[in-house]
């Protein structure tokens, strides 16, 4: 895939148009569609209109073809506001990223349009009750029966699991493989059968999960029980046994939104710090002047700058088309946890109005340790890039 090159012009126009968006239609509503857990249906429908769930599909299929630089400003300056929101497009972002890298030429075209619109919105189901991390580790088969596999199996975790209408289901078409990776493949599953309409029998939505954070979008159990797909169109490729590498190619750029996310949180953690520490007073002086406090605007402002960065350099390895699993990971890793620790000394900095709902403090302490755990947890981050700095760097 290839993006066309913005210049700075035409970047900071759509992030300025994106930030008259958020400043006028999302920041005013946040706060009670958060606490309410409310799905927001018309700032969807406003992100459809700014082609945010075509952002990184090619123009040949309709979408913007953005940079993965580009978006993943768009992605930071969005969450800045509301994280959650970052989420619907980036759950489906990454699902039409691997029809676009792994798909037929039939596939994409007749998938890729549908999903640039928005009028088929989804995501990637890959976790199970047993299995998350250790993506091998999943037991939702699909059984090759004439010219059309039967899937029957238990996902969750799932974002846009209930308002979405389709998935990259990945599967396990030969359960004896050695490695099991080998023998996974991975599937475009609807709910609906695009041309007609019509429920596909088995694909049952289960029920909402509750979370601490990430309001408003829905996490959802997916259950298959026998539910049919034809291989031409469902399955990606044409090919079995190619799902796991498919998996982990969208995991690069899912974990470059998680990092853009947690640079959000922190950037806003640290203005609301900033702001208040100018404003409250204590011992006749802003509590800014008080060494203790002026450490911790130091220490979070350091760390929002090296998350950013560090994500920007992951965004520009994807962009040239180089491995980044290290770079990604390595972003992911800490701009996550900036995330957590702004969101933490921003709430000490508020002292009892940070631990207050009508302050958007305690808001970003809660989305912020999700960050830690999506799109892989910190720890197998670690892992990826100890590995990785070994085999670059051999002895």
């Amino acid at each position: 895939m290839t993006s066309p090159q913005y210049d700075e012009s035409e970047e900071q126009a759509i992030l300025d148009a994106i930030g008259r968006w958020v400043e006028k239609d999302v920041a005013p509503h946040v706060m009670d569609m958060e606490h309410e857990d409310v799905y927001p249906h018309e700032m969807v429908e406003q992100m459809k209109a700014f082609g945010l769930f075509g952002a990184t599909i090619s123009p040949e299929y309709g979408g913007l073809g953005l940079s993965a630089t580009t978006y993943s400003k768009i992605v930071t300056l969005i969450s800045t506001e509301w994280m959650s929101l970052t989420g619907i497009f980036n759950s489906h972002l990454m699902m039409a990223m691997i029809v676009e890298k792994f798909g037929t030429e039939s596939q994409k075209r007749y998938w890729l349009p549908r999903f640039t619109t928005g009028e088929i919105r989804g995501a990637l189901a890959l976790t199970e009750p047993n299995a998350g991390t250790d993506l091998q580790g999943i037991t939702t088969r699909a059984t090759h029966e004439g010219d059309d596999y039967v899937i029957n199996g238990t996902k969750t975790w799932i974002s846009n699991g209930i308002e979405g209408g389709a998935v990259a289901l990945l599967v396990k078409t030969d359960v004896d493989a050695d490695p099991p990776r080998r023998g996974m493949s991975m599937f475009i599953a609807p709910k609906l059968d695009p041309e007609t309409g019509a429920p596909h029998q088995g694909f049952d939505t289960g029920r909402k999960l509750e979370k601490l954070g990430y309001k408003g979008i829905d996490s959802a159990e997916l259950v298959f029980e026998d539910y049919r797909l034809d291989a031409e169109r469902h399955l990606v490729s044409g090919e079995e046994g190619q799902g796991f590498y498919m998996a982990v190619g969208g995991l690069e750029l899912g974990r470059i939104n998680v990092a853009s996310r947690s640079v959000g949180i922190a950037q806003r953690a640290l203005s609301e710090a900033t702001a208040y520490a100018q404003t409250r007073r204590t011992f006749g002086k802003p509590i800014a002047e008080h060494q203790a406090i002026a450490l911790k605007l130091g220490e979070m402002a350091t760390r929002t700058r090296a998350a950013e960065l560090l994500t920007l350099d992951a965004a520009a390895h994807y962009d040239a088309g180089k491995r980044c699993d290290m770079e990604a990971g390595m972003a992911k890793y800490f701009a996550s946890e900036a995330a957590v620790s702004n969101a933490l000394e921003a709430m000490r900095v508020h002292g009892g109005y940070g631990y207050s709902k009508e302050y958007p403090i305690e808001r970003l302490y809660r989305e912020a340790p999700l960050m830690c755990i999506g799109e892989g947890t910190n720890e197998m981050q670690r892992i990826i890039i100890a590995r990785q700095q070994i085999a670059r760097n051999p002895a």
